[in-house]
């Protein structure tokens, strides 16, 4: 598995983590310490803004998880991804994006650039 599949797998583990103390260790994990997240919708840096984050997402989308659509694609420090949330219960995906993420020297993300695909009706 390539690094940039490898961060890719930690960043999965953060956002898919329900319990709030594996969510912490996951997100230390998956960014560096000054790392942070970017899409329309959220703009957060350092852990406790990350785990928070996240945290807001599975209260919304309970019983959803996180999930990889197609291959990681990475070059450098530079890895792009699509996912979609999806249902545990009927496999329905009602949001899906792709993320453009940028690793530190120890791999982990410096940062996640996020952009929506696919949102449910207002």
């Amino acid at each position: 598995m390539s690094r940039h599949e490898q961060a890719v797998d930690r960043y999965f583990a953060a956002w898919n983590a329900t319990d709030p103390e594996i969510r912490a260790k996951a997100v230390a994990a998956a960014w560096t310490e000054d790392g942070f997240y970017t899409d329309p919708l959220a703009d957060v840096s350092g852990h406790d803004q990350l785990v928070a984050a996240i945290e807001g997402v599975q209260t919304q989308f309970a019983g959803f998880e996180f999930r990889p659509i197609g291959m990681v694609d990475g070059h450098h420090d530079i890895v792009r991804f699509s996912w979609e949330l999806v249902s545990r219960v009927d496999g329905s995906a009602p949001v899906a994006g792709t993320d453009v993420i940028t690793l530190g020297a120890d791999d982990r993300i410096t940062g996640v650039h996020g952009f929506l695909d696919r949102v449910p009706p207002a």
